[in-house]
């Protein structure tokens, strides 16, 4: 009897092992991928979409958030087993600072989106919960394109927005999802639309197309001439149909404007002075058009940002007032009017690019510029550090922006 009370005792035992080491390996469905410099372009390219955690294991915001990454992660996983659809990985910022400066990351934790390898402008700035950044994932997953039964909805389209319609024989085309790619990455920034087969057959004379419809009743349609099968060429033309050359400033997208790591040119205007905003539009366009990448085309309401303007030495009376912010010192545009003046915009950007405008800042006029009566144009931002348990850089790496707000914490 003692024998086989020893042997039910030992297989109740050896069950209770099993039990337990499935329940484990179970309670990890999901795999956090570490990225490193010589995985992360293979596992991002290879992504659908995949969120990357960028952190600090001397961060505490960063020590919160690893277990709610993870739990997210199982929880996307069951709904989306195929690894390839959705990723979860995690930079150690500190092991690999080449990836942190790669993609300009300067606070911990931060999750950036990236779809087929291409980091997207707007990272994840929402509630650091599982629930959260599951439903998250799953908005992501939602086809950006609208089919179109039939033309006649094209008529219903939004034209406050700006849209993109493709008239497709197939979705199964080089062309089509070359389109799905693009719409995929900008749906943030247009509305898309596709219409198959004999839906789209009146729109298809000479085989497949894509238009861009501008906002306003009024705005002549634009058509793409490219080839559709070239993703590279399709997606240079939507974004810049799609992103226009002069953006809006907000305080709710500042913070993202300045992550794209590049200094602004703003122009401060009255909400209703829309005479100043088309003139500057139109010489930023006539002007800078081949600075675009270099520097940021903005407009700014001056009642809204009556304290940005204030450490410029300026008011709302003041407007319209043209800036640089360069996230280290503010240059003032001598005067709105300047802008007649053929070049003059143009030269007050290269002055940036070429350290004139600082080193002007801090040592008056140049001697060759020195003129009776000229004026320093620049305003040194002052602002405090960040939390240092928050966000850690070197002192020549810190950068400010007077027209972003602190990052809610965790």
């Amino acid at each position: 009897m003692k024998l086989l009370a020893a042997s039910s005792s030992l297989e109740i035992r050896y069950v209770t092992v099993i039990l337990l080491v499935i329940g484990l390996s179970s309670a990890g469905v999901a795999e956090i991928i570490s990225l490193d410099s010589g995985n992360i372009d293979d596992i991002l390219n290879n992504a659908g979409v995949a969120l990357v955690n960028f952190y600090a294991d001397w961060c505490r915001f960063s020590q919160m958030l690893h277990p709610i990454f993870e739990e997210s992660s199982n929880s996307v996983r069951e709904e989306f087993p195929d690894t390839k659809q959705v990723v979860f990985g995690r930079v150690d910022c500190d092991q690999h600072s080449d990836i942190a400066q790669r993609y300009r990351i300067t606070k911990y934790p931060t999750l950036k989106l990236f779809r087929n390898g291409m980091m997207m402008k707007r990272e994840y700035r929402g509630q650091r919960s599982v629930v959260a950044i599951a439903d998250f994932i799953r908005q992501q997953q939602v086809d950006p394109v609208k089919e179109l039964n039939s033309l006649d909805e094209i008529k219903t389209l939004d034209k406050s927005k700006r849209n993109i319609i493709g008239y497709f024989e197939t979705k199964d085309s080089d062309g089509y999802h070359s389109y799905e790619k693009v719409a995929n990455i900008l749906r943030d920034d247009c509305t898309f639309s596709a219409a198959f087969g004999a839906v789209s057959e009146a729109e298809r004379f000479s085989g497949d197309n894509v238009i861009y419809k501008p906002q306003g009743e009024n705005a002549p349609d634009m058509i793409y001439l490219g080839s559709l099968s070239n993703f590279d060429l399709t997606y240079a033309w939507t974004q810049d149909k799609c992103v226009p050359l002069v953006r809006e400033i907000t305080f709710e997208n500042g913070e993202e404007l300045t992550e794209e790591g590049i200094p602004f040119l703003i122009l401060f205007h009255l909400k209703d002075d829309t005479e100043s905003l088309e003139i500057f539009q139109h010489e930023v366009a006539r002007q800078l058009i081949s600075e675009k990448g270099s520097i940021n085309f903005l407009h700014a309401d001056c009642d809204k940002f009556r304290h940005p303007l204030l450490h410029i030495q300026k008011t709302p009376a003041d407007c319209p007032v043209i800036a640089i912010d360069s996230f280290r010192h503010m240059y003032v545009f001598p005067d709105f009017k300047d802008l007649n003046i053929p070049g003059r915009l143009r030269q007050f950007v290269l002055d940036l690019h070429s350290g004139k405008l600082h080193r002007e800042f801090h040592h008056g006029p140049d001697p060759t510029d020195s003129t009776p009566g000229q004026e320093e144009t620049g305003v040194e931002v002052a602002s405090s550090p960040p939390d240092s348990s928050f966000l850690k850089l070197a002192p020549s790496e810190t950068r400010y922006t007077i027209l972003t707000r602190d990052r809610d914490e965790l």
